[in-house]
């Protein structure tokens, strides 16, 4: 096939980009290529607000045609968590059809090369960028994420993420040279000479399996990194969140084709309903790597049973904070309660757990009792989302009704201290917004004196639930914090304190339990926030996930290097 986009045209538009990248990683400094604002788009080729809106719009009841080999099917039943029928219908594919077919291209695209990869690695996101409004609309459609987080979240914090794992894939491949020239002297004889050439080979195919909370976030980096390092990679989405990955393996196909490639290297696996195909094709030997965010019960079934694959998995967590003591009480409360009301608590780095002494905490306002800091939060929560235009700005719409359930089963699980209530959506009368609730609990108490508090806060309660646990001293709060992570994972840790000691105690136990910990938040940086280039999210050191996004370790495992000698 003619390749419309040449190997010079592609490095001279995307080697700079890669430059910065790879700076970046390194430095950890921030840096980021695609825009915040919805106002820096419109121009150079990019979808304006308007544009991308009516994109998304003429997706609406259509057929999303990828010209996939092997579709048996048509297929579709998404329902927005703000009430539109989205009505778009996707390929279904016979795996026994599609699966060949994909692997056909790997040859030309392993033979490529590191940086022809990325440079096509590179233009797929760039193309995706360029279509950020119409993808934002896609993601809060499918997430029941507020427009705004849509659109940073599921746009350019997703695509950084994207070109990340390139980066970090660039890296691992040439970090072993093309060729060598060995010669080993062998005294009065003539020296051994032999030329040896390295290659990476990919894996084979690699499976992503997409979340319905961050389909583009959580689902670009195992994507990227595993089509960077030559494997054909298929994308089976969330069935209620298929929409912003199908528009991802449409540009991809694109591009490839455009580049001269098979663009059989990227496709979809959309499935009918209860279908479940994700176990049937984590299993196929043609499945050589998986990725996967979710539930830990599935994230625990591919780690046992997807035995031929690599399996990269982020699964549930019970995140922590710890508040001792601060010197900016309002600063720390207004903080947190950003955190917890922050797309309604529906992601994986959102606090859970509030450890706070039950004598009081030190502030430069005196002493804050225990009851004092709970109340003030809430407080702090309900002032935060009092107008509801704002509120709905931040809490988005519940995803699906499994959260909305545990939402109002945790009012019945101790003395409640917030209360969740309604808030009405004017342009969405029929999206679920709910605020958070925050629920008192004893961390000395037992199930044996009447109450199973530990059963509660040793659970990962995924929604806008927080538990505010009451324990003996600062001491007692990093040994439960050092338990939590150990027995259930977390992926974020947050703690608040002017001690040296203290702090030197927490730190010790994240480093031991290998959970990242942020400190003394009081500004505009959240704890369930990370910025790609600069923070790891996630550690790969305990239960709640297995890699980290992005390190060397995310990457280096999709390839081999193969050694032929002369």
């Amino acid at each position: 096939m003619a390749a419309e986009l040449t190997a010079h045209e592609l490095t001279a538009q995307h080697r700079p980009t890669l430059d910065q990248a790879l700076e970046a990683i390194r430095t950890r400094a921030y840096w980021s290529p695609h825009p915040e604002h919805p106002k820096a788009y419109g121009e150079n080729g990019s979808l304006s607000m308007a544009e991308g809106k009516a994109a998304f719009d003429a997706l609406l009841g259509s057929r999303l045609d990828l010209g996939q080999p092997g579709t048996d099917d048509w297929v579709g039943d998404e329902t927005s968590p703000y009430g539109i029928e989205l009505g778009v219908t996707y390929p279904h594919a016979d795996v026994d059809v599609l699966l060949p077919a994909m692997r056909a291209g790997q040859r030309a695209w392993r033979d490529a090369g590191a940086e022809m990869r990325a440079m096509v690695c590179l233009e797929i996101l760039k193309r995706i960028a360029d279509r950020t409004h119409e993808f934002a609309h896609a993601v809060m459609h499918t997430s029941g994420q507020a427009f705004m987080m849509a659109f940073q979240a599921g746009g350019p914090h997703a695509q950084d993420r994207g070109l990340e794992a390139v980066a970090y894939a660039y890296v691992e491949q040439v970090r072993t040279p093309d060729t060598a020239e060995w010669t080993k002297p062998q005294g009065k004889r003539d020296p051994l000479a032999m030329t040896k050439q390295f290659t990476p080979v990919p894996r084979g195919i690699a499976l992503v399996i997409g979340c319905n909370t961050f389909p583009t976030w959580n689902g670009y980096p195992g994507l990227f990194a595993s089509l960077a390092t030559g494997n054909a990679v298929l994308v089976k989405p969330h069935p209620r969140a298929v929409l912003p990955l199908a528009l991802t393996v449409q540009v991809a196909r694109e591009v490839l084709a455009e580049a001269g490639f098979d663009p059989n290297l990227v496709a979809l696996a959309a499935e009918r309903p209860g279908e479940g195909i994700a176990k049937t094709l984590a299993v196929r030997p043609e499945i050589r790597i998986i990725d996967y965010t979710g539930s830990t019960a599935f994230g625990d079934w591919l780690e046992t049973h997807a035995r031929q694959a690599q399996v990269y998995t982020e699964k549930a967590g019970v995140n922590t904070v710890i508040v001792e003591s601060t010197d900016d009480y309002k600063g720390m409360l207004s903080n947190l309660a950003f955190s917890l009301s922050l797309y309604s608590g529906q992601m994986c780095t959102t606090p859970q757990n509030l450890l706070i002494p039950r004598d009081g905490i030190r502030t430069e306002e005196g002493t804050k009792s225990y009851d004092e800091v709970v109340a003030d939060l809430a407080r702090s929560v309900d002032e935060l989302l009092g107008d509801d235009a704002r509120a709905n700005g931040l809490l988005g719409a519940i995803v699906n009704p499994d959260v909305k359930a545990r939402l109002e089963a945790a009012a019945g699980l101790g003395e409640v201290a917030l209360a969740s209530r309604e808030v009405g959506n004017a342009e969405f009368p029929d999206a679920v917004v709910r605020t958070p609730v925050i629920v008192k609990l004893d961390g000395a108490r037992k199930y044996w004196e009447g109450a199973d508090d530990e059963a509660a806060y040793m659970s990962e309660c995924f929604g806008p639930v927080s538990f505010a646990v009451a324990v003996d001293s600062a001491g007692d709060a990093v040994e439960l914090l050092r338990r939590t992570v150990r027995e259930k994972g977390a992926m974020t840790v947050g703690a608040y304190t002017t001690d040296e000691i203290v702090e030197d105690a927490v730190r010790e136990a994240c480093l031991e339990e290998c959970a990242q910990l942020s400190l003394n938040l009081t500004g505009g940086v959240y704890v369930n926030q990370t910025a790609a280039f600069s923070d790891f999210h996630g550690s790969g050191g305990n239960p709640a996930a297995n890699a980290a996004l992005c390190d060397g370790g995310f990457v280096a495992n999709r390839f081999r290097v193969v050694e032929v000698r002369r």
